[in-house]
C-alpha cells in the first residue's frame, strides 16, 4: 500500500543484524522501494513466515497486476494506522540477500539528491542488470485434462466459427504458436482491441491468463564429474580409460571437457555413476571476463619523483584527495600498483576507474600480471551473467582489485582502501543520459569520504576542476598535489613541430599531408619504426557537397550532414549519419540540381588511410576508430597486431589518446588540429589541449627519441602554443582567467535542462514556459532557452536552458517535480547537473 509524504533522502538502511525471525512477533511488516516508473514513496508488505528478510534485501513483490523488484528499506512492528491489514499484500520472495550497508545507502541517497533523480533510478544504475526484474502477463491455450469438460467449443468441427472476429484473430495467433502461449503486450500489438477478444476466450474457457515471474539473472550451473572409487574388475576397457583420464586430472573434470577428451557419450558416464565409481553433480561456474595468460610481474624500481609520490600516498590515513600530475610516460601506473599491493596484504580492496575499458587492455594486463586472480573487470560491455557473477564476487569480502568504467564507482566492495581515477580529466567519466547524469569523479569523492579512504586522481592534463580543487585545498585541507615532472629513465618529452597549412597551400602543396609529415612518414618506413596518425573524425569525408549548386547531403532525421564511408574496394559507397546511424547509398547525381559533380570535403580516418595507401603503398596501416572496433575484443586484437610489428602506422581518432603505451612509436602526426579548436563550447580549448597533449605523449616512450608534427591553420592559437612547449601551467592559468571572468566552472556552476520532442513547436513553447517560470528566482542566471547546436537528432527537436550560479552550494532551485509538470507527455526533460557537453 502507498504511504504519502515520505521523504526518501534521509533514509538509512538498517544494518544487516536486524533480521526477521520466523517465530518472532516483532517486525511482521516491511517497507519497500518498488521499481515501478512513476511510483514514489514507500509501500508496506506483510512478511511471510518462511522468509527471513533483512533491510537491504532485494525482493520480488506483487504490485497491481504484476510482480516487481523492490528494495527492503525498514522492518516494522506495526503497519501504518491508515492501512487496512487485510489489504496489505505479502512479499513473494527474496531475490538477493542484502548488500546495502549504511555508507553505501547514504552514497545512493546523495547521488539521488544532487542529480535530482528518483532514488530507484540510482539503484538501477548501481545494481547489475536482472536483479530488479519485472513480471509480465501472458495468455496461453488450456490443454490436456484441464481442457476437458469446460471446453465444449473444441468438440465442434470449427470452434473459431463461434467467436467474434477479434477473438478469432487472437485464437488463430495462439494456435499458430507451438506452445500456444504469447505475452499480453504482444497480442495487443498484433490485434486491435485484443483485450476484448482475450476476455471472450477466457469466458469460454479456451485460454488462461497467468503472470510470468521476472526473468532474473541466476548463477550458471555446469555438470562436474568427480572420481570416487578405485578401479575394479567389473569395468570395460572403455570405462577404465575414462576413469584413468579422470585420475590424471586429479579426479575432477567438467563433464563436457571429459566427454571431449575421451570422445565418449554421456550414457557411459551414467553407467559409471550407477556403479559408484564417479559422482556427477551440478556446480556453479563463475562467468567473469577472461584475459590472456600472463607471466607474473614484480615491482619496478622507482624514480625519485615516483618514490616521493608513493611515500606520501602510503602515509595517508582516512579520506584525502590526491592529484597525481605526471607527464605522459612518467610511470603513474607503477605508482598505482605499488600503492595497492600493501592494501591487499592488509585485507583491503581497491577500485580503479578508467575512461573506457576496451581501450585500456594494457592497463588491465599489467594489473593481472601483478595481482593475478585478485583482479576483476566490471563494465557495461560484459554480458549480464558476467556482470552478475563479478558483482557477487565483490560481495564475498575477499581483498580484490576491481577495474571498471564510470558505473563501477558503485561496485559493492567491502573494506575499500583506495579509489583511483586514471586519466581523471576524461569526459567519458560523465554520464549525459539516461539519468542520473552523474560524474564518476564527484561520486568517487563522496564514496571516499564515506568509506574514509584516499581518492587518487591521475592525469598528465588534469581537469581544471581538479586543479583548482586540490591547489585550493578543496577537500577541507585533506588535498595533496603530487608531481611526476619527468619521464622514466629521464627520456625527453618529444619535440612538437607546428606546421602552418596556410603556407603549405601557398607553396603549392594541396595534399592533406604537409611536406614535413610526408618526409617523416618516408623515414618511418626506411628506419622500420612505428608511428601514430591522429584524425579528429572517423569515416571518409566530413560531408558531401554538389560543386554546381552547393547542396550538402543531410540526414533526413537529424540536422547534420552525412559523412561518406567507403568500406572496401568495389563495395557500395555509403553515406552515414554519426548521430542516428541512418545510412543511404551515395547518389550519382545531386538530389537538388541533378548535377553529376559531387565532391567529398573534410578528411576522416577512412579518407586519410586511402590517401596514405596511394602516397605510401609500402606502408602497412591499421585503422583504429569506432568503425573498426565494434566487435568485442577488437581493441585488444588491433593493438596486439600493432605491438607485434604487423603494421607501421596506427591511424585513428580520440581512442588513440587513452592510455596507450607503445614504446616502439617514434612519430605522432596530427592531421588537422583545427577540428578540435573551433567548437561552440566553453570547454573547447581545454579539451583540445588535453587531446593534443595526450596524443603527443604517445611518441618517444621507448629508447628511440620521439617526434610530433601538428598540422593547423591557426598556429597563433594559445592552445597550439601551450602544446608546443608541453606547458600545462601557462595554459591552465590563461584558461582559468577567462573562466573566472565569465563565471564558468570551476568558478561557477551550471545545470543544463535538455528538452526534446517530435513536435518542434511544442518543445520550443515548453522551453519558453519553463524559462519564464524559472526567471522569478534571483539566485541564479538563466541563459536561453535556445535550440541545441544540432537542433534535430533522430527526428527529435532539441532545446536547452542553461542555469548558471555560484560554486559554493546548490541554490534554492525550484521544485523539479513542479518543473516537470510543465512538460506535456510528448516532451522529454533531462536535468544535467554540472554538464560537460552543452553542444
Amino acid at each position: 500500500m502507498y504511504i504519502n509524504d515520505v521523504n526518501l533522502s534521509p533514509l538509512l538502511v538498517a544494518q544487516a543484524s536486524a533480521s526477521y525471525q520466523s517465530g518472532a512477533t516483532l517486525n511482521r511488516w516491511v517497507e519497500v522501494l518498488v521499481d515501478c516508473p512513476g511510483s514514489t514513496g514507500l509501500f508496506t508488505y506483510r512478511l511471510p513466515a518462511q522468509l527471513e528478510i533483512k533491510p537491504g534485501d532485494i525482493l520480488s513483490v506483487p504490485f497491481g497486476a504484476q510482480q516487481l523488484g523492490a528494495i527492503a528499506i525498514r522492518l516494522l512492528a506495526q503497519p501504518n494506522v491508515d492501512l487496512a491489514p487485510e489489504k496489505i499484500r505479502e512479499v513473494e520472495d527474496i531475490v538477493s540477500v542484502g548488500f546495502f550497508p549504511s555508507a553505501y545507502w547514504e552514497l545512493l541517497n546523495r547521488v539521488a539528491a544532487y542529480y535530482y533523480t528518483p532514488l530507484i533510478q540510482v539503484i538501477r544504475v548501481a545494481l547489475p542488470p536482472g536483479l530488479l526484474g519485472r513480471s509480465q502477463r501472458r495468455i496461453r491455450i488450456i490443454k490436456g485434462r484441464r481442457a476437458e469438460g469446460n471446453n465444449y467449443l473444441l468438440a465442434s468441427p470449427n470452434p473459431a466459427a463461434f467467436l467474434t472476429p477479434t477473438a478469432r484473430q487472437v485464437w488463430e495467433l495462439l494456435q499458430a504458436q507451438p506452445a500456444g502461449d504469447y505475452s499480453f503486450v504482444y497480442l495487443q500489438q498484433k490485434v486491435k482491441s485484443a483485450y476484448r477478444g482475450i476476455r471472450e476466450l477466457l469466458r469460454f474457457g479456451l485460454v488462461e491468463s497467468y503472470l510470468e515471474p521476472p526473468r532474473l539473472t541466476r548463477p550458471k550451473l555446469q555438470k562436474a564429474v568427480t572420481l570416487t572409487g578405485t578401479i575394479d574388475h567389473d569395468l570395460t576397457t572403455r570405462q577404465r580409460e575414462i576413469l584413468e583420464v579422470l585420475r590424471r586430472h586429479n579426479g575432477e573434470l567438467w563433464q563436457n571437457e571429459l566427454l571431449q577428451i575421451c570422445n565418449a557419450s554421456s550414457s557411459i558416464l551414467k553407467t559409471l555413476a550407477q556403479k559408484g565409481y564417479i559422482v556427477i553433480e551440478e556446480r556453479e561456474v563463475l562467468r567473469t571476463e577472461q584475459g590472456p595468460a600472463l607471466a607474473g610481474d614484480g615491482a619496478k624500481s622507482l624514480t625519485v619523483a615516483q618514490a616521493s609520490a608513493l611515500a606520501t600516498i602510503q602515509t595517508l590515513d582516512g579520506f584525502a584527495e590526491v592529484l597525481l600530475h605526471g607527464v605522459t610516460g612518467s610511470g603513474k601506473t607503477e605508482v598505482y600498483l605499488q600503492a595497492i599491493a600493501p592494501l591487499l596484504n592488509q585485507g583491503k580492496s581497491a577500485l580503479v576507474l578508467v575512461p573506457e575499458i576496451g581501450l585500456t587492455p594494457q592497463l588491465t594486463d599489467r594489473f593481472r600480471a601483478r595481482f593475478g586472480n585478485k583482479v576483476s573487470v566490471y563494465h557495461s560491455a560484459l554480458s549480464d551473467g558476467e556482470r552478475y557473477d563479478t558483482w557477487r564476487q565483490m560481495l564475498a569480502g575477499e581483498p580484490q582489485v576491481v577495474i571498471g568504467t564510470r558505473s563501477a564507482v558503485f561496485a559493492p566492495l567491502p573494506n575499500l582502501g583506495l579509489i583511483i581515477l586514471d586519466e581523471e580529466h576524461d569526459s567519458s567519466f560523465k554520464q549525459d543520459s539516461p539519468i542520473p547524469t552523474y560524474h564518476a569523479r564527484t561520486v568517487a569523492q563522496w564514496r571516499a569520504e564515506l568509506e574514509n579512504c584516499p581518492l587518487l586522481l591521475g592525469s598528465a592534463t588534469p581537469s581544471l576542476e581538479s586543479w583548482v580543487s586540490v591547489r585550493g585545498q578543496g577537500a577541507g585541507g585533506r588535498s595533496y598535489y603530487l608531481s611526476l615532472p619527468e619521464r622514466i629513465n629521464s627520456r625527453p618529452l618529444p619535440p612538437v613541430e607546428i606546421v602552418d597549412m596556410r603556407q603549405e597551400l601557398q607553396q603549392g602543396n594541396r595534399s592533406i599531408f604537409s611536406r614535413s609529415l610526408q618526409e617523416a612518414l618516408q623515414q618511418l618506413q626506411e628506419r622500420k619504426q612505428q608511428g601514430i596518425l591522429f584524425i579528429h573524425r572517423r569515416g571518409h569525408s566530413t560531408f558531401v557537397s554538389c560543386r554546381s549548386c552547393g547542396y550538402v547531403l543531410e540526414c533526413p532525421h537529424c540536422d547534420v550532414s552525412l559523412a561518406y564511408h567507403h568500406t572496401e574496394e568495389k563495395a557500395p559507397e555509403l553515406l552515414r549519419c554519426h548521430y542516428c546511424n541512418y545510412a543511404r547509398s551515395h547518389p550519382k547525381f545531386c538530389p537538388d540540381c541533378s548535377s553529376p559533380y559531387l565532391k567529398f570535403f573534410g578528411s576522416g580516418t577512412q579518407r586519410v588511410t586511402q590517401e596514405l595507401a596511394r602516397q605510401f603503398p609500402e606502408l602497412r596501416l591499421i585503422r583504429f576508430d569506432s568503425d573498426t572496433t565494434r566487435n568485442k575484443g577488437s581493441h585488444r586484437t588491433l593493438l596486439t597486431q600493432f605491438a607485434n610489428g604487423e603494421a607501421d602506422l596506427l591511424v585513428g581518432t580520440q581512442m588513440l589518446t587513452k592510455g596507450l603505451d607503445l614504446p616502439q612509436v617514434t612519430l605522432v602526426g596530427v592531421v588537422a588540429a583545427d577540428g578540435l579548436l573551433n567548437l561552440s563550447d566553453y570547454r573547447a580549448s581545454e579539451r583540445a589541449f588535453q587531446t593534443l597533449t595526450q596524443v603527443a605523449g604517445r611518441a618517444g616512450r621507448g629508447d628511440d627519441p620521439g617526434r610530433v608534427i601538428v598540422q593547423t591553420y591557426t598556429t597563433e592559437h594559445q592552445v597550439i602554443a601551450a602544446v608546443r612547449s608541453h606547458d600545462y601551467h601557462s595554459f591552465s592559468q590563461a584558461e582559468l582567467e577567462q573562466r573566472q571572468a565569465l563565471n564558468y566552472p570551476p568558478y561557477g556552476r551550471l545545470i543544463l535542462l535538455r528538452l526534446s520532442s517530435l513536435d518542434p513547436i511544442q518543445v520550443q513553447n515548453t522551453a519558453q514556459i519553463i524559462a519564464t517560470a524559472l526567471s522569478t528566482e534571483e539566485e541564479f542566471e538563466i541563459l536561453g532557452p535556445a535550440p541545441a547546436s544540432i537542433l534535430r537528432v533522430a527526428n527529435r527537436y532539441r532545446w536547452q536552458i542553461l542555469i548558471k550560479f555560484a560554486p559554493d552550494a546548490l541554490p534554492q532551485l525550484p521544485d523539479w517535480e513542479q518543473v516537470r509538470s510543465l512538460c506535456p507527455q510528448s516532451v522529454s526533460l533531462t536535468i544535467d547537473v554540472d554538464p560537460l557537453n552543452i553542444m
